[in-house]
């Protein structure tokens, strides 16, 4: 399954840490595309243990994670709105 995966953290007191915890588990998983962006293929279970594992740290209320799901990167049409950098092609 095709994920793209976006996550808002607070930068409060405590938030850098939470941010820097939660970069590092979507890192492990998915391609890192902008600031708060990750995309890649997952199975249902890894989903399930990115989903687990950020859950940990995300502070109900004040910090938010969306995932959006596809059955692959095939039906999802990306378009670029300024620089062409896509860092999930395979192609040099």
């Amino acid at each position: 399954m095709y994920i793209v995966l976006v996550y808002d953290i607070k930068t409060d007191e405590g938030g850098a840490k939470i941010l820097r915890n939660v970069f590092k588990i979507c890192k492990k998983y998915l391609t890192h595309i902008q600031n708060s962006v990750f995309e890649g293929e997952l199975s249902e279970g890894q989903i399930l243990e990115l989903k687990i594992e950020i859950k940990k740290y995300l502070r109900e209320g004040v910090d938010s994670c969306i995932i959006f799901k596809g059955r692959n990167n095939i039906w999802m049409k990306k378009e670029f709105v300024l620089d062409e950098d896509d860092k999930t092609s395979v192609f040099l």
